[in-house]
């Protein structure tokens, strides 16, 4: 089975340097807020581009703390993509606020600026950009209308670790930003953990003390806060794979190109980068009205191509009562019924690659 994401593969090609990094956590004995949390966090951030990092136990804790940081309270409105991961929506409604969707751009997954004005309300406090599938938003278009109506932007990159955006590396442009290091991701851990980056001392220092009950210092709560640490164990072994984003980043890039040379006559639409962008192919989605069909033509071959996302949020059982838009999300709904993610991690032997197009070369 040639599977859509093998995070085994990349703990196989690292094995020996993450043993040895959680050797070193576990001698150490310090297992919660230490040294290896600590550099990470300042490793990670210098890599993005900002002052400062501060590691959470997950990507949805990560837009959680960073919208109550903001200064997001119950009742505010949050606009947002129903194209998402749910986490990106359940972080919303974590914080009491009410998410608010607008459609995306057809051509690249991401919020359509143009739609935004028009949700915009006095209860709106943020504007949360998602950097879908390694492909960045339109920050320049984002960042313009936030400036004109006095908004906080807090960019989710859950999926573009390494990504670029005219330049610089998406979550330097934000006044938030939040990273998911889920192992999917381009940088996984072996569990779960997440951080929030910004530019801003005063933001950060609310963040660190939001993660860990309000402590400035131990057992002594200023404000009320939560339990979201990023662990010593997973800090160390992300430490080793950030040495190697770029190299796994470059690794995908090359899959890609080989897919879309492969696929290039074929009857379906493939993925495209905006202008001025690195996309990083967290996820190489094509496009077709014959999505389900081709997918079980590649299952039957020992394909496991996957739906991301199959049904949009806002139409989900658990929110579709709950989400507000006044607009249209036809664009939404149409990607819904028609993406496909064929097998996308660096360590996709070429000759899986070329099994993949065969397959999907062979499907009528």
């Amino acid at each position: 089975m040639i599977l859509c994401a093998n995070p085994r593969h990349q703990y196989m090609a690292n094995k020996n340097e993450i043993g040895r990094a959680v050797n070193r956590v576990f001698e150490q004995g310090r297992y919660i807020m230490g040294q290896e949390m600590e550099a990470f966090e300042s490793e990670f951030s210098a890599y993005v581009g900002v002052k400062h990092g501060i590691g959470v136990a997950s990507g949805t804790d990560a837009l959680h703390l960073a919208l109550i940081a903001g200064g997001v309270e119950p009742g505010d409105e949050v606009i947002t993509v129903s194209h998402t991961a749910v986490a990106t929506i359940a972080a919303i409604e974590q914080a009491g606020a009410i998410p608010v969707m607008v459609d995306i751009e057809p051509d690249f997954y991401t919020i359509n600026p143009d739609m935004i004005a028009a949700q915009i309300t006095q209860r709106t406090k943020t504007i949360i950009p998602v950097h879908i599938y390694g492909q960045p938003a339109d920050l320049t278009s984002v960042l313009e209308i936030a400036r004109n109506y006095g908004l906080c932007v807090i960019e989710d990159c859950a999926q573009a670790h390494g990504a670029m955006f005219k330049g610089n590396r998406v979550g330097s442009f934000g006044d938030l930003a939040c990273f998911s290091f889920y192992p999917t991701k381009n940088l996984g851990a072996i569990g779960d953990g997440g951080m929030v980056v910004t530019n801003n001392s005063d933001l950060a220092r609310r963040i660190s003390l939001l993660r860990e009950y309000g402590w400035a210092e131990r057992g002594i709560s200023h404000f009320p806060g939560y339990n979201s640490r990023l662990d010593e164990v997973q800090a160390a072994i992300l430490r080793v794979k950030l040495r190697y984003l770029d190299q796994d980043n470059a690794a995908r890039v090359r899959r890609a190109a080989m897919y879309q040379a492969g696929l290039s006559s074929e009857d379906m639409i493939l993925p495209c980068s905006r202008r001025d962008t690195d996309h990083v192919y967290h996820l190489f989605v094509i496009r077709t009205s014959q999505r389900d069909r081709l997918k079980q033509h590649l299952e039957e071959r020992g394909i496991a191509a996957l739906i991301h996302y199959p049904v949009p949020v806002h139409l989900q059982p658990a929110y579709q009562e709950r989400l507000k838009s006044s607009a249209s999300l036809s664009e939404t709904e149409r990607a819904a019924s028609e993406v496909l993610s064929l097998p996308m991690y660096p360590e996709l032997d070429r000759t899986d690659v070329q099994a993949v197009i065969d397959a999907v070369r062979s499907f009528a």
